[in-house]
C-alpha cells in the first residue's frame, strides 16, 4: 500500500477504532481518525464525523482510498444510516472498505448483516470482520463490568453456552492487515480467541485475577433485557438479550484459526487478558 494513501477510521475513539488507528499509524499509511468527538490523539489527523449528519461526510472522505467502518451502535437498522455514506464514499473514490460486524450476524442477517450484503456490491476491495464477543465487554463502563465491580456477578441468559471471546487488539491487528495488504480479503472473516468459554469459566478467571468473588448469574432473556435496558435503549437491549439465546443454543461455541493465519501471531487468551488488568 502506498504511504500516500489515506485510510479513514470511523469510530476512532471506540474500542477497536482507536486500536486500528494506532496500528495503521505504525505501518505508515496516512490515517484520518473520525468520530463525533474528533479524537486528535497520538498525532493522527482527526475529523468530526457523525453517521447522522451528512454534512460531516465530505471532509471525512476527502482523499480517502480505504476505510474502516464501525457501524452506529444506537440503532437496530444500521443500513438505513450507513448506505448514504457508503454511496458517497464510492463517488469520492474509496476503493476498499473493511466493515466491523459480528460472528452472530451472518451476511443478510439482521442489523449490520444487511450492510454486509451491500459491501461487495459497492466496493471492488472489501472485508467483513465478524469477531466473537469482545473480552473488553468485561471492562470499563460496559454493563458486565459495572455489575462485576458493584455486585460481584456477570448476568447473562446464555446458560451453559460457550463463546470464543476475543481481545479487541487482535481484531485491530486483522483489520490493519485487511486495510493495508496488497490483496483485499474479499470475504468475511470470523474472528475468535484461542478457546471457547462459558460465562462460568469467565467469572472464575476474573475472580482469580481480581482476588474478589465473581460469579455467573444465569437468568431468563426477559430479565436480561430489563437489566441491559438500564444502560441503553430498550429495543437495543432486547436485541442483545436475544443474542444470549443464540449463545445458549451453541452457535458461538467455536474457535477459528483466522487471527493467526492473517497476523502470524496466536490470539490472546482470556486468562492472559484477565491477568493483565486491574479489576
Amino acid at each position: 500500500m502506498s504511504s500516500a494513501a489515506t485510510v479513514l477510521v470511523t469510530g476512532a475513539t471506540g474500542t477497536t477504532g482507536s486500536l486500528v488507528a494506532s496500528r495503521l499509524g505504525a505501518l505508515g499509511p496516512r490515517v484520518r481518525a473520525a468520530s463525533r468527538r474528533a479524537p486528535g490523539r497520538g498525532g493522527v489527523p482527526s475529523v468530526r464525523f457523525d453517521w447522522y449528519k451528512p454534512a460531516t461526510f465530505g471532509e471525512a472522505l476527502r482523499g480517502v482510498d480505504r476505510m474502516y467502518l464501525v457501524p452506529p451502535v444506537d440503532t437496530t437498522d444500521p443500513a438505513a444510516v450507513m448506505v448514504p455514506f457508503l454511496e458517497q464514499a464510492v463517488t469520492a473514490g474509496v476503493r476498499r472498505a473493511v466493515l466491523l460486524s459480528s460472528s452472530a450476524i451472518p451476511e443478510g442477517g439482521p442489523g449490520v448483516g444487511t450492510v454486509h450484503t451491500l459491501l461487495p456490491k459497492l466496493f471492488d476491495e472489501w472485508a467483513v470482520l465478524r469477531p466473537s464477543w469482545f473480552m473488553q465487554n468485561f471492562t470499563g463502563d460496559n454493563p458486565h463490568a459495572v455489575s462485576i465491580r458493584e455486585e460481584g456477578f456477570v448476568m447473562t441468559a446464555t446458560g451453559r453456552g460457550r463463546v470464543g471471546f476475543i481481545d479487541a487488539d487482535d481484531i485491530a491487528a486483522v483489520a490493519a492487515r485487511a486495510l493495508t495488504d496488497a490483496e483485499a480479503p474479499n470475504t468475511d472473516l470470523v474472528l475468535t480467541g484461542p478457546e471457547a468459554l462459558g460465562y462460568d469459566d469467565v467469572a472464575a478467571m476474573i475472580a482469580r485475577a481480581s482476588g474478589r468473588p465473581v460469579r455467573h448469574l444465569a437468568v431468563g432473556v426477559e430479565q436480561m433485557r430489563d437489566h441491559l435496558a438500564t444502560a441503553m435503549p430498550r429495543e437495543y437491549a432486547a436485541m442483545l438479550a436475544n443474542l444470549d439465546l443464540v449463545i445458549a443454543e451453541g452457535a458461538e461455541d467455536r474457535v477459528t484459526p483466522v487471527v493467526e493465519r492473517i497476523t502470524g501471531l496466536p490470539p490472546r487468551s482470556f486468562a492472559a487478558f484477565a491477568a493483565g488488568r486491574t479489576w
